[in-house]
């Protein structure tokens, strides 16, 4: 057994590693892929395109205009003057917000009476429109409330210290709340699912279409000793993928990886087992290399979606955050947050390590099963 695994081995390696394209696809690509998501797939508002429209023109607006532009969220890009230029600015999308302040918006003040902002927020995007006029609603927030301590120290002079609650708070884990520390290691599990399931199932496929499987099928070689060496292969690349996108991750963006590194290998390996196992029933379901690749997409896109990685699955409908337990990933991007960001280890994420456990025994033996049948 061990001499025809250990063929079979060899052959993989040498037909994966042979094609440049192939070690472009498998070492080049994942560092790209890591690249592009880490700057693109991020939910941070920052230096948002605003238009201001001041139909007071007075210092007291100006001030409040400053405090947006003082700050990291708004960018004042242009100045408008009607309500036409106002629409035309967010229909051409130079900008997705407008800020509007009426004439006597300072007198106002000045009277002690309630004074009205508008914030016209392009809702195309609602995700980022409630961040942009949650910040929004803040500056001005803060700006009534110097306006006010200022007016109470000119009609009872300087307050003395007075007793109240200060609200302080503290973000474990990601101290800063950047996006980029919780998706880059997200990013980890999407590429290894991707490489596994697409070379297992079309290598598989691949034999079908040359010829080779009939010269397999004839020789004393076992279903178990096929998949091992179809399977071991891919495991061993990506575990080559996970070290290589991990090192950029932390090198490039900075992301800490504050658990074992060891934890987070074991994880791997169990999560292989069961992306290996769903490309080999891939295989065994298709005839061609385009079956195959549609196959692992239509197990791919799901997979991701209901993953957590881009949607919380407390915000999905209960039917469907049941079907979530039956999603690998689930529990994989649970345990490299885990370990990139909390520092946790395995007395914590046992859990998840034991459902991934079960989910790639039993899809192992699946696959075992229909190559029984295919070889048989």
């Amino acid at each position: 057994m061990r001499e025809r695994v250990k063929h079979m081995l060899i052959k993989e390696f040498i037909q994966v590693l042979r094609d440049p394209r192939m070690r472009a696809v498998l070492f080049v690509l994942p560092v790209v892929q890591l690249i592009v998501f880490g700057y693109a797939v991020t939910t941070d508002v920052k230096r948002v395109a605003t238009a201001v429209y001041d139909l007071d023109g007075s210092v007291a607006s100006r001030e409040l205009v400053s405090r947006f532009a003082g700050s990291r969220y708004f960018h004042i890009v242009e100045y408008i003057a009607t309500d036409g230029e106002a629409r035309d600015a967010i229909d051409h999308g130079r900008v997705s917000v407008v800020l509007r302040m009426n004439a006597g918006f300072e007198n106002d003040l000045r009277a002690g009476r309630t004074v009205q902002v508008q914030v016209i927020v392009d809702g195309s995007d609602s995700n980022t429109a409630g961040i942009v006029a949650n910040y929004a609603a803040r500056i001005a927030a803060q700006y009534s409330e110097s306006l006010l301590v200022a007016r109470l120290e000119r009609l009872r002079g300087p307050a003395p210290g007075q007793s109240g609650v200060t609200l302080e708070t503290r973000a474990w884990f990601n101290e800063n709340l950047e996006s980029i520390n919780f998706y880059v290691p997200g990013v980890v599990a999407i590429i290894v699912t991707l490489i596994t399931l697409l070379l297992t199932s079309m290598a598989v496929v691949r034999e079908k279409e040359i010829g080779t499987m009939e010269q397999i099928m004839v020789t004393p070689i076992t279903p178990i000793e096929f998949i091992l060496g179809k399977t071991v292969p891919f495991a061993l690349i990506s575990f080559v993928d996970v070290i290589l996108v991990t090192s950029i991750g932390v090198l490039w963006f900075g992301v800490p990886v504050r658990g074992n590194p060891l934890v987070l290998l074991l994880a791997t390996g169990l999560y292989l087992m069961t992306t290996l196992g769903v490309g080999l029933v891939i295989s065994t379901f298709s005839n061609t290399q385009q079956q195959a690749m549609m196959g692992t997409f239509f197990f791919y896109m799901p997979a991701m979606l209901l993953s957590g990685f881009m949607f919380p699955i407390a915000n999905m409908p209960t039917v469907v955050q049941w079907l979530t337990f039956l999603n690998p990933m689930r529990y994989f991007l649970v345990i490299i947050r885990g370990i990139f960001l909390k520092g946790v280890g395995v007395s914590v994420l046992w859990p998840q390590m034991l459902a991934l456990a079960v989910l790639g025994t039993a899809t192992l033996a699946l696959a075992s099963r229909r190559f029984r049948k295919t070889l048989a």
